[in-house]
């Protein structure tokens, strides 16, 4: 029989992904027949705008003069990210795949595919797997385990990053950590090659779940570790998903990776931001940019399409929010 803990790691393996979402619509009268039909004008909210209906009859008493109700409209959130997309300029060779979730709610959406070379950001992963092996172990980082971590994450060191690689066991360790965190696309980089691990945007998301969500792998002990060493990342790296947060509200980790083969840069950032209160996951992976400049702006811009989907907030001067009321 399958044990309580592997049910939920399967259960986790894909982020609940709601793809009928609750609008509220505000039906108010506007008009009465004299055989006692209404005519109704509904008008639905969202957290941007407010878009009315043309007006339809319905039956009702010669008395009634308004009236409220609550009506569900399905929305497919993967749709509203891919029209929230649609705004972010993707130049040349570059590919782009984003991913968010809504902490709040567990709703998610995601918006491309395939596999993306995980450069620095693969460092949480490799924490991650590290802090498990303690836990399972009954035992603690040691001070010199803590200072690669730091370092790590923190400054994006490399040389710490290969230390803690070797320590997990390279990419059988990391593939085995996975395993039990719920990452179902991601495989370890060959030999010391950690930052050509592969991973897809969607398994992204799943390993931010296991960080900053309540119903993790890790314990509370080795989640707000690790939170606390993406909420220190150095002032040179503080772009990518950050953009999308209104303040300071943001914890993450970045990775930039030149091709030798093509000369093209690899940019991606993974992380929480924080808007108006409200947390948001938010993975995005890039490869094919031109310039490591230009592959941070794309990012940058497709974090921020990624939060409009729940905040309202447009992703561009001209677009009009999509976004539904919560």
């Amino acid at each position: 029989m399958e044990s309580s803990r592997a049910a939920r790691r399967r259960a986790r393996s894909v982020p609940r992904r709601s793809l009928m979402y609750t609008a509220l619509a505000t039906v108010a009268v506007v008009g009465v027949t004299a055989g006692g039909t209404v005519y109704v004008k509904a008008q639905a909210h969202s957290a941007g705008s407010a878009v009315s209906s043309a007006a339809a009859p319905v039956s009702s008493s010669p008395a009634a003069t308004t009236q409220e109700a609550a009506v569900t409209e399905p929305v497919d959130l993967d749709a509203l990210l891919a029209d929230a997309m649609k705004s972010v300029s993707v130049t040349g060779h570059a590919k782009v795949s984003a991913a968010v979730l809504d902490l709040g709610s567990g709703d998610s959406a995601v918006y491309g595919d395939g596999v993306f070379d995980t450069a620095s950001i693969v460092k949480v992963d490799i924490l991650a797997a590290l802090l498990l092996r303690h836990q399972e172990a009954g035992t603690k980082l040691s001070t010199q385990e803590k200072a690669y971590a730091t370092t790590m994450i923190e400054n994006s060191d490399n040389a710490s990053a290969s230390a803690l690689w070797s320590i997990i066991g390279k990419a059988s360790g990391l593939d085995a950590a996975n395993e039990t965190l719920g990452l179902t696309g991601t495989e370890g980089g060959d030999g010391a090659l950690w930052g050509l691990t592969q991973t897809t945007a969607a398994d992204q998301l799943t390993l931010l779940q296991q960080v900053f969500g309540d119903d993790s792998e890790l314990s509370e002990g080795s989640r707000s570790y690790l939170q606390g060493l993406m909420g220190r990342i150095e002032a040179d790296q503080h772009w990518g998903v950050s953009a999308a947060a209104d303040g300071s509200g943001w914890a993450l980790k970045n990775g930039w990776l030149p091709r030798s083969t093509t000369g093209l840069w690899d940019i991606n950032s993974v992380g929480r931001v924080t808007v108006d209160g409200h947390d948001y996951l938010v993975a995005v992976l890039s490869n094919g940019n031109a310039t490591q400049a230009k592959g941070i702006s794309l990012v940058e811009a497709a974090a921020k399409a990624a939060v409009s989907v729940f905040t309202g907030a447009s992703a561009s001067p001209n677009a009009t929010s999509a976004a539904v009321v919560r």
